[in-house]
């Protein structure tokens, strides 16, 4: 995806993770000291480490000395397994931190029961034979057999011919989508239907199967289920349509990315932004079959991946190209470039939705907004920032000066005495902790720095709550040369509400032609 996006980028390729073993933290920080010998200027990294405290998580670690390199890190935010919640990962300020999206780009398959009704599905299979020639029998995989996840097609759930000629419907869960084709395929079934069972919008993750397989929402599994239990014969044939662009609402963020908030601090809101990670068609190794499988014996140069490890390289290739037309940005400028220029809305005005619940998504959900190539490049302002800031904020944590200086190459201390604020990190986004009890007042204080033609700005705030004030001091910010900096403060008054509350808002400063947007995270806790 990097060398898509940059395709004149030259590719430095560090081997951090095997077949056995899985990722050594050894190796993985390894490959970061090989990397900024090197001199590399962005750094790819689509893998992640459970640890939630920087000190702990061996990528927070290495990226931290890389940034101070002056590389700029892109790591990806995690993946919910299954249907199973799974806590951000790389939550460190000072790396960029991508969840994924969907494209407008869907491959559309259709059921057609027994009833006459027709249900939208989707499927990489793209043959039309045989099952869209005539009704083939249906079956549900719980109803076949006694065996516990029988309904999740879970091996041994499915005995030897037990669905011989038919299609079967499986659901989402447990094991991977593949195997669950494996197991049909093994008890003699001819195709499969996949379903989701909790989310509701057509954003579909599809996998290469070794039998006809179309993938449906939670509705067609639903009216496929009373279809079924309605009818003693019933039967079903799919329709294959290849591929189709433009499908709207589009883009949609993935049920697959994991979601704030951030597990380490409260005061730092991840992810950062969202980019394209669903269905992406990527080159593949020779050296596996595209299931992953070792049983599985065919070789492809392409792909369709989902995953966050999919978005976050669309972000590191956007990165090469503001490297290219800004070669003296820090890493900080370049990721404060990516977050304030990101949008949030469809081009209808209505904010981009979260595929899960089919509502709005939230700043948990897609951080700042999904990445904007054409923008990124000329933000009109940047949210600037050091080592030596990231190095405030830890000490703000609480960090002790043994933890910091294992991830940092010069001896350094928190000095005593010294009042450290998290709040005051100069990040591109906030994150409000609020009290249950009483009146909370928040000051946040933020630093922009000109990169565009001279402007004054004047900012704005909104917010989706009553229980919060806000005041920006002060309103309107004129700059007159490239590089000049203006301090501003944000004060946040808010009542108090039950444990556990979130509410959003947006600050935006804009300036002739720029638009420098900022996402709010309220949290009561």
């Amino acid at each position: 995806m990097c060398s898509e996006m940059a395709p004149h980028a030259r590719l430095a390729v560090y081997k951090a993770c095997w077949l056995l073993g899985g990722c050594l933290g050894s190796d993985v920080l390894a490959a970061f000291e090989a990397a900024i010998t090197d001199g590399v200027d962005i750094l790819s990294i689509s893998l992640g480490f459970p640890n939630s405290d920087f000190f702990s998580n061996i990528v927070s670690r290495g990226s931290f000395k890389a940034v101070s390199h002056g590389i700029f890190v892109s790591t990806s935010a995690g993946n919910n397994i299954g249907l199973t919640a799974v806590p951000l990962a790389n939550v460190a300020p000072w790396a960029i931190s991508v969840g994924a999206s969907s494209l407008d780009r869907d491959f559309p398959a259709y059921i057609t029961l027994g009833n006459g009704k027709k249900l939208y599905g989707a499927s990489l299979y793209s043959s039309e034979e045989p099952l869209s020639r005539s009704m083939v029998p249906l079956v549900f995989a719980g109803n076949i057999s006694n065996i516990t996840n029988s309904n999740l097609c879970v091996p041994g759930s499915l005995p030897p011919g037990s669905v011989t000629g038919k299609i079967v419907m499986c659901e989402m869960g447990s094991i991977s989508n593949v195997r669950k084709g494996m197991v049909v395929k093994a008890a003699g079934g001819v195709g499969m239907i996949l379903a989701n069972t909790v989310y509701l919008l057509k954003e579909l993750q599809l996998d290469i199967q070794l039998i006809p397989t179309a993938v449906v929402d939670k509705r067609a599994r639903d009216a496929i289920m009373t279809y079924i239990a309605s009818n003693h014969d019933s039967k079903a044939k799919f329709t294959f349509q290849g591929t189709k662009l433009g499908i709207q609402p589009s883009p949609l963020v993935a049920q697959f990315s994991s979601t704030g908030p951030n597990p380490s601090t409260s005061f730092l809101l991840k992810p950062d932004i969202i980019a394209p990670g669903a269905n992406i068609l990527a080159a593949w190794t020779g050296k596996n079959s595209p299931t992953y499988l070792r049983d599985d014996p065919r070789r492809v140069e392409f792909n369709i991946i989902s995953g966050t490890s999919m978005a976050c390289p669309h972000v590191s290739g956007i990165a090469v190209l503001i490297k290219m037309a800004h070669p003296k940005w820090s890493p900080a400028a370049i990721q404060s470039a990516l977050m304030t220029t990101a949008y949030n809305t469809y081009k209808n005005g209505k904010e981009l939705l979260d595929v899960v619940t089919g509502k709005p998504a939230t700043p948990f959900d897609l951080g700042a907004g999904h990445v904007d190539p054409v923008s990124a490049l000329d933000p009109g302002l940047v949210y600037n920032a050091s080592a030596n800031d990231y190095l405030g904020f830890l000490c703000a944590l609480n960090y002790s000066s043994t933890d910091i200086n294992t991830f940092y190459e010069k001896d350094f201390e928190c000095v005593k005495g010294k009042k450290y604020m998290a709040e005051d990190l100069n990040y591109p986004s906030f994150a409000v902790p609020l009290s249950t009890s009483g009146q909370t007042v928040m000051k946040y204080t933020r630093t922009l720095t000109n990169v565009g033609t001279p402007n004054t700005y004047k900012v704005s705030t909104s917010l989706k709550t009553p229980a919060v004030k806000i005041s920006v001091e002060p309103e309107e910010l004129t700059f007159v040369k490239k590089n000049e900096k203006k301090v501003y403060t944000v004060t946040f008054t808010a009542g108090s509400m039950p444990s556990g509350t979130e509410n959003f808002g947006r600050l935006v400063w804009t300036g002739g032609k720029y638009v420098v947007s900022s996402p709010i995270a309220f949290t009561w806790d």
